[in-house]
């Protein structure tokens, strides 16, 4: 069963940064192509962040273009997202998405495209 864990979440002012570290247990990115992340503020629906296709190509949501970026470290079995700029419309519920599938992958911030999802990580900027 596949299982993912979010981490690296806290509070800080606007401009800082954060890394965020999704760990994969039950697979391998091999058979984990598609993995994205996603994030919800409060009150509002969950959106998509970035997804990265088989570790090649990375789509980024416009609102986080240039400021985010991604990383996939075979190693340690973990796929980070690291925040720069932070501003407190980022603020929100972050969550790590996995897809055993990779097409379309590229192509999607779906929430529905992701049948595998971490319990999230809160990020706070204020």
């Amino acid at each position: 069963h596949v299982q993912l864990v979010e981490s690296g979440g806290g509070s800080v002012q606007p401009g800082g940064s954060l890394r965020l570290s999704c760990t994969v247990s039950g697979d391998t990115f091999a058979n984990l192509p598609c993995m994205g992340w996603f994030r919800q503020a409060e009150g509002k629906e969950r959106e998509g962040v970035v997804v990265n296709d088989r570790g090649l190509s990375t789509n980024f949501a416009e609102s986080v273009r240039g400021r985010y970026r991604i990383s996939r470290d075979k190693a340690r079995n973990t796929f980070d997202l690291q925040l720069y700029g932070l501003k407190p419309e980022d603020t929100g519920m972050y969550y790590c998405a996995a897809n055993s599938h990779y097409w379309n992958c590229e192509a999607s911030l779906l929430t529905a495209n992701f049948p595998f999802w971490g319990r999230g990580t809160q990020v706070t900027v204020s």
